[in-house]
C-alpha cells in the first residue's frame, strides 16, 4: 500500500466524516492502513495518507493497534512542548513541532462505541499529528516561513532520485 507524500493535493483536503454503522469498508480500510503503517515503521496513520478521504486514524503507541473514527481533539493543555516529528507523508526529515502536552480526544470505535481518550506526552502528540492529517494539515504547515523553507529544501534533498553515473 502506497503512502501519499508531500505535495500530493489529497493531503491538503479536509477528510469526510464516516458513518460507522453503515460504512462496510471501514474494517478493510483499517487493515490496509495498519499494513502500510507497520511496513513503513510508523506509529500512526490517517486515511488520507493512503488516498482515502475519511476521518479515520490508527495508532500503535504501546504495542496495541487502535483505530478511531471521526476523532476530535476537544481539549488541549495550555502547557506545550516542542519536539521533533517525522511523518510518513514527509519522509526523510523530522522537524520541530509545538504541540499541547496533553489532550482529550473523542471519537468512535469500529464497533460504534463513543470513546474519550485522555492522552499525555507521546500519545497526545500522535493524536494531534493524525487529526491534523484529517484537516489537511501536515507537519510542514506547523512551521514558520523560514523553518518551512529549510525543511522543504531538506525534504527535496532527501527524496531526490539517486543519479548513478
Amino acid at each position: 500500500m502506497e503512502i501519499l507524500t508531500h505535495p500530493n493535493p489529497v493531503l491538503k483536503q479536509r477528510a469526510a466524516e464516516v458513518d460507522v454503522a453503515s460504512d462496510k469498508d471501514l474494517r478493510p480500510l483499517i487493515r490496509k492502513m495498519a499494513e502500510a503503517m507497520y511496513e513503513n515503521a510508523g506509529v500512526g496513520l490517517a486515511a488520507p495518507q493512503i488516498g482515502v478521504s475519511k476521518r479515520v486514524i490508527i495508532f500503535d503507541v504501546d504495542d496495541q493497534l487502535s483505530a478511531l473514527c471521526n476523532p476530535v481533539i476537544v481539549e488541549r493543555s495550555e502547557e506545550t512542548e516542542v519536539d521533533e516529528e517525522g511523518c510518513l507523508s514527509v519522509p526523510g526529515i523530522s522537524v520541530p513541532v509545538k504541540r499541547a502536552c496533553s489532550v482529550v480526544c473523542t471519537g468512535t470505535t469500529l464497533d460504534g462505541k463513543d470513546v474519550t481518550l485522555r492522552a499525555d506526552e507521546f500519545l497526545a502528540r500522535v493524536l494531534q499529528h493524525e487529526t491534523d492529517h484529517l484537516d489537511g494539515t501536515i507537519i510542514l504547515d506547523r512551521l514558520d516561513a523560514e523553518e518551512r523553507k529549510s525543511a522543504i529544501k531538506a525534504y527535496n534533498a532527501a527524496n531526490e532520485p539517486l543519479q548513478i553515473g
